[in-house]
């Protein structure tokens, strides 16, 4: 039964971070693309770390990360606010490449030349 409640936990945070990084005017964070690829919460509620991905790259989310950090009070103060939660969960960020790795998986495959094999007629037997 706790499981759910992290779990609801978890996913109010990660939507209502969202809307506070795009409230942020620190122009590290304001001027990248960022995107939270996951949150994760331990079980008492009392730590959350926050993976956040750039379009840009690695060095870009890096430098938006330090932007995170110094503004980490402002985004928990505000988290206190709009959730309902009985204690706030001290934020860690922490920076990733996957939507770079993504765009470049994209990219190879799109590169490919793979004829479609729904044009030819099925053997009959």
């Amino acid at each position: 039964m706790a499981s759910h409640k992290i779990e609801r936990a978890t996913e109010d945070i990660r939507r209502e971070l969202t809307a506070i990084f795009r409230e942020l005017k620190d122009p590290r964070v304001n001027q990248a693309f960022l995107s939270i690829v996951r949150v994760e919460v331990t079980n008492d509620l009392s730590y959350c770390t926050v993976y956040v991905s750039a379009i840009e790259g690695i060095d870009r989310a890096k430098e938006a990360l330090k932007g995170l950090k110094s503004a980490s009070g402002f985004i928990r103060r505000e988290l206190g606010h709009r959730l309902k939660l009985r204690h706030v969960p001290e934020l860690i960020f922490n920076a990733t490449d996957s939507i770079e790795y993504s765009a470049n998986i994209s990219r190879i495959l799109n590169s490919l030349d793979i004829s479609d094999d729904s044009e030819e007629e099925p053997d009959e037997y």
